[in-house]
């Protein structure tokens, strides 16, 4: 009922916009967008989407919807909440970036999610529900592909939105297979020696993790690495700089805790 709730409100602004576009004749922008985007109907336009993909993509402040969302079945998350439904409004700013671009609504884009990135990272350092920190972990990747979009590098965004779908599904695939062999117990304090346990389960899903780390000659690192060499090269602030760095720290830090906590020590459920 939350993400019912909470998504109604980019659904209307979506509808807004499809509503609003029909002025320009056409709902095919890909020939007008670059010619109409100093309109101040266009910015309008603009606005109504960027609002649509930070409820789809859960930024703040809607962001309270994604990991509640994870008391739903594990398949269900493995497809919709690591990979397609949550990535549809990062995808929508890809194809809507000339728009941003030109306009304030970029640089509180860049401020949003950078601080969704980090308050996400924060969350999953604190969490015991196994699904929950997966799911706080793709709300982080969504702050990071939001906060390179919004600085104007939209095929970064795509590339890691690529490899982040590819490694955070293998995740919450092992993550189910856990929780299931659990008897469907999803905290990680009743886990432990996983690995002795469930060996091929296991070697997925530190493959996954130290994907989603940003391990060398693995997929995430890659984009990750790319994104991080960008914020670099650009010319950002100092707080958003902190938020981007500290925010991959912390990524490493939830991973490696999740580690500890399920694949190693005396298995506790007893």
């Amino acid at each position: 009922m939350l993400t019912a709730l909470s998504n109604r409100i980019g659904d209307v602004a979506l509808l807004l916009a499809i509503t609003w576009m029909l002025n320009y004749g056409s709902w095919n922008y890909i020939f007008y967008l670059d010619m109409m985007k100093n309109n101040i109907e266009m910015m309008i336009i603009g606005g109504l989407v960027m609002l649509a993909a930070m409820t789809k993509s859960a930024q703040i402040p809607f962001s309270s919807w994604l990991p509640a969302a994870m008391a739903a079945p594990t398949p269900v998350s493995a497809l919709v909440h690591s990979s397609t439904l949550v990535t549809a409004g990062v995808y929508l700013l890809i194809r809507f970036n000339d728009v941003l671009m030109n306009w304030w609504m970029a640089q509180f884009l860049l401020l949003v999610s950078g601080l969704t990135m980090f308050m996400a990272g924060l969350g999953a350092n604190f969490e015991f529900d196994l699904k929950k920190i997966i799911a706080l972990s793709t709300l982080s990747q969504l702050g990071l592909m939001m906060s390179i979009l919004s600085m104007g590098f939209y095929k970064l965004a795509f590339f890691h939105l690529l490899t982040h779908a590819l490694f955070k599904a293998l995740l919450f695939m092992c993550a189910g297979s856990i929780i299931h062999n659990m008897k469907n117990s999803q905290d990680i304090r009743m886990m432990g020696s996983l690995s002795m346990s469930m060996p091929l389960t296991c070697s997925c899903f530190n493959v996954a993790n130290l994907a989603l780390c940003g391990m060398p000659f693995l997929a995430g690192f890659y984009s990750k690495d790319l994104i991080l060499e960008m914020v670099m090269l650009s010319y950002v602030n100092v707080f958003s700089f902190f938020l981007f760095f500290f925010s991959t720290g912390l990524t490493v830090c939830y991973s490696f805790r999740l580690v500890y906590y399920s694949m190693t020590g005396d298995f506790n459920s007893s």
